[in-house]
């Protein structure tokens, strides 16, 4: 029996508007604005039971909120968007697998995967309670503004070490296989001073101690204004108890990853630090303090945040407030 027309009009606007879901289209070019497929992905065994996962960091207009790391098709990571790296663990001895990383911006959309890069885990070893030697006669230089490249001699094992854990301060930031005794470290800030470590690892997952650590600092200079947070305001008001308070908003950095602490500078000195728990502000950020009972005082306030990578961006702009000022409530 033939559909009448104004039936049939409607069944095909309702079925153009499920099209449109399905695709998750929005028709303005927001599918177009995914995150990218992570680049630079590695497998290399770190013992018989895990694989340290790397890849380069993801650039994206909303910013990174974390990556997801599949072994297969199944999701076995959660990984801040500030680490590029991670061990996935509790894998069997002598088993290939393969691996992939996708981002997910700070809007929630989770961009395409990257291309699958396999890794074999090796044999195990019984009753290893061994660790191998610390790394000896670590040594550093810088390569360009942005990298070092390090070099250790070997570690000794009673069987063998399978990989090496590089240290940037207490976090491990990278990893190579135990064939290997130099590393090149990227993503690092000009004019920012470092220090690195090496551990050994064996196949049963005893790590020795920590080698003597390399100090460096590369070259250049980073005016802090890529790292700083913009749009800075500060204004003091004053509550009904006669009590003042500092009032400060700002923008975050966009860096790799989500910055959760910042530290305020009150006429050239620390004065107290932020950090937020849960999920940080996406958007403009505020935090209040106390400043004291007393009318006509001036300060000379800034912010800074602490970076993914462990050290501190540039100061935002400075401002200069005063209690008691027009702008008191």
């Amino acid at each position: 029996m033939p559909v009448p027309l104004r039936r049939s009009a409607l069944l095909c606007a309702l079925l153009a508007l499920l099209a449109s879901c399905a695709w998750g289209g929005t028709g303005d070019g927001e599918s177009d604005r995914l995150p990218a497929a992570p680049v630079g992905v590695t497998a290399a065994a770190g013992s018989a039971t895990s694989v340290h996962v790397m890849w380069n960091a993801v650039s994206s207009e909303a910013g990174i909120h974390g990556y997801e790391v599949y072994r297969g098709t199944t999701k076995v990571k959660d990984v801040p968007g500030s680490q590029h790296m991670v061990d996935v663990t509790r894998l069997r001895p002598a088993t290939p697998y393969v691996f992939s990383v996708r981002a997910r911006d700070t809007e929630g959309r989770l961009g395409p995967p990257s291309r699958e890069v396999r890794a074999t885990t090796p044999a195990a070893t019984a009753a290893d309670r061994s660790a191998p030697t610390r790394p000896g006669e670590l040594r550093g230089r810088t390569a360009g503004s942005r990298a070092v490249q390090l070099t250790w001699a070997a570690s000794a094992d009673d069987r063998d070490v399978v990989s090496y854990d590089i240290y940037q301060g207490d976090t491990k930031i990278h990893s190579v296989g135990g064939n290997q005794t130099a590393a090149v470290v990227t993503g690092l800030r000009p004019g920012t001073r470092y220090s690195f470590t090496v551990r050994a690892r064996d196949a049963a997952d005893n790590l020795s101690p920590a080698g003597d650590s390399v100090r460096l600092t590369t070259p250049g200079s980073d005016d802090g204004r890529g790292t700083a947070p913009v749009d800075f305001r500060a204004t003091t008001r004053r509550e009904a108890d006669g009590a003042y308070y500092l009032d400060l908003a700002w923008v975050p950095p966009e860096t790799d990853g989500v910055v959760t602490e910042y530290q305020v500078r009150l006429d050239g000195r620390a004065a107290t630090s932020l950090v937020f728990g849960g999920t940080p502000p996406r958007g403009r950020a505020t935090y209040s303090f106390y400043l004291g009972r007393e009318a006509g005082e001036s300060h000379r306030v800034r912010i800074r945040a602490r970076l993914p990578d462990g050290t501190w961006g540039g100061l935002s702009a400075e401002r200069t407030v005063t209690t008691g000022s027009a702008s008191d409530r």
